[in-house]
């Protein structure tokens, strides 16, 4: 029997270097074929893996298409994993959409070019931040929900398009998996002024790195073995780790510090430093499915914890010393507090948007000076919410518990109102979830969508989202979106932020 190719794109990364670690031992089944880009960190990461038997490494763009149509034609499951992602997706945006569209989109058009469409598995891999800001009290999600790309996340924005794209590309096995945040090493390291942006009471159900790894390696296998159920393809899926892996980012800080010895987070954190809106993040009621179909849960937060001690290395014992001492905790904050501010004062950094007098950032982050002025100076002072347990499910418009090939027509003209729009289509077979319909949104601008891309996916207009962040307007308009706006920014606030790239700008590039 002829051995499966896997194409691992972004295999020198965190989640593909992961999955290659544990591919690497089912040669017996696979060949691999490692895509990354031509650089000395790619290069020093997967030279282990250049001669194996079984194993090609090709460096390179995957924006270059002749490349990628060799790469791809000859591949049977494609785990398209590489990605620009945010903070520097943030600051380049132009880039971001060229990489994670463009990448995507040169894939898919090669996948059809070779004549595989109807038999390659293509796993594309999303992003919790397509749905943006789910601050308590909706902190609670699942796949279906509105989308809504945080204000200047250009990275989510990217993943939105190159979606959109794969869900609509007729192509037989796709699926497309949210990643969420992903825990481990790398994120114990990260020292940037996005660490502002994420709001000390939002809330991330995280996934390990490896587990993140395992995850892809089971789908591989299963699918290989002939395990997996065909009923998997054609689908969208939040990846996360489940109950243990749920935590608020206060939460989070309180085991950190509470490690080092420090139980009075006054002394370290300053809730003026902090964002209380416009970043991502949410508990999964959804998230069981896949670890339902590939078993890949193992970690738990405590893995983090133990990366970030593990950064730490030494420092940890003399910090713990110090802590126990007579003001050792007043004077550890300190030094955390100067450490972590020049973070915070850079570009990016929510002070350096205060001090500037940035009002389309503070807007965008607080609300407003107002907002941002009546945040108090101590943690212990601020008011803060507890309880986590309470589900606010978010209401998709049509009949849910109606078996899926019962799909009407009546039920896409439901949903497409409750969208603040209209379907315009008289007709369509009944179940048909990946047949395009035509529509029109609350702005006046029509469009074609299939079912699947609306109802399980949450998109909705792609002219509304490429043009702008208009989520006030939109809140107005579209009960539907109205569910993700109103209960954290409320009615009034909000202004109008455009975008300055979206995939049209780079489709023909």
């Amino acid at each position: 029997m002829k051995k499966k190719r896997v194409m691992i794109t972004g295999a020198a990364g965190n989640m593909g270097g992961e999955t290659l670690k544990l591919l690497i031992n089912d040669l017996a089944k696979c060949e691999l074929l490692l895509f990354d880009l031509d650089n000395p960190n790619s290069r020093e990461k997967l030279k282990q893996y250049e001669g194996l038997d079984g194993v090609k490494v090709v460096y390179g763009n995957l924006l270059d298409r002749d490349l990628v149509f060799e790469c791809v034609k000859d591949a049977d499951i494609i785990l398209h994993i590489a990605a620009f992602v945010s903070p520097a997706a943030d600051e380049f945006p132009e880039r971001a959409m060229q990489i994670n569209y463009g990448s995507a989109k040169n894939i898919v058009d090669s996948i059809k070019k070779s004549g595989r469409a109807g038999t390659t598995r293509f796993v594309n891999i999303g992003t919790i931040a397509e749905t943006g800001d789910r601050m308590p009290p909706i902190h609670w999600g699942r796949v279906g929900d509105p989308l809504k790309p945080s204000v200047y996340d250009y990275y989510a924005v990217s993943k939105i398009a190159a979606e959109r794209m794969v869900i609509e590309s007729g192509l037989s096995y796709w699926v497309s998996l949210r990643q969420t945040g992903i825990m481990g090493p790398a994120m114990s390291k990260i020292q940037d002024p996005i660490m502002f942006h994420n709001c000390l009471e939002n809330v991330l159900e995280y996934v390990s790195d490896c587990d993140s790894g395992r995850l892809m390696r089971n789908l591989c296998i299963q699918d290989i073995d002939g395990e997996l159920d065909k009923g998997f393809w054609q689908h969208i899926y939040n990846i996360g780790g489940g109950e243990s892996c749920r935590v608020s980012t206060l939460e989070m800080y309180q085991v950190l510090y509470g490690k080092l010895g420090i139980t009075n987070l006054d002394h370290v954190i300053d809730p003026k430093w902090y964002a209380t809106r416009n970043f991502h993040g949410q508990y999964y009621l959804d998230s069981d499915k896949l670890e339902d179909y590939f078993h890949f849960r193992r970690d738990t937060m405590e893995y983090f914890y133990q990366s970030y001690l593990d950064n730490l290395g030494a420092l940890v014992p003399v910090a713990k010393v110090i802590t126990k001492l007579p003001g050792g905790q007043k004077f550890m904050g300190a030094m955390i507090k100067r450490t972590m501010k020049k973070q915070a004062v850079k570009a990016r950094g929510t002070l350096r948007f205060i001090e500037d007098n940035d009002f389309e950032k503070i807007e965008a982050y607080w609300g407003s000076k107002i907002n941002w002025e009546s945040i108090p100076g101590k943690l212990s002072e601020m008011k803060k919410f507890t309880d986590w347990n309470k589900v606010i499910r978010l209401d998709h418009g049509y009949d849910e518990n109606k078996p899926a090939s019962q799909l009407s027509i009546e039920d896409i003209k439901g949903a497409a109102k409750f969208r603040g729009g209209e379907c315009l289509s008289t007709e369509m077979a009944t179940g048909d979830w990946a047949g395009k319909l035509d529509f029109k949104c609350a702005f006046g601008h029509t469009f074609s969508a299939s079912p699947k891309l609306v109802l399980e996916g949450g998109h909705f207009c792609p002219q509304c989202e490429r043009e702008s962040w208009n989520y006030k307007e939109r809140a107005k308009r579209e009960p539907f979106f109205a569910q993700v706006w109103n209960p954290i920014q409320g009615k009034e606030d909000g202004r109008e932020y455009k975008k300055i790239v979206s995939e049209l700008d780079i489709a023909d590039k």
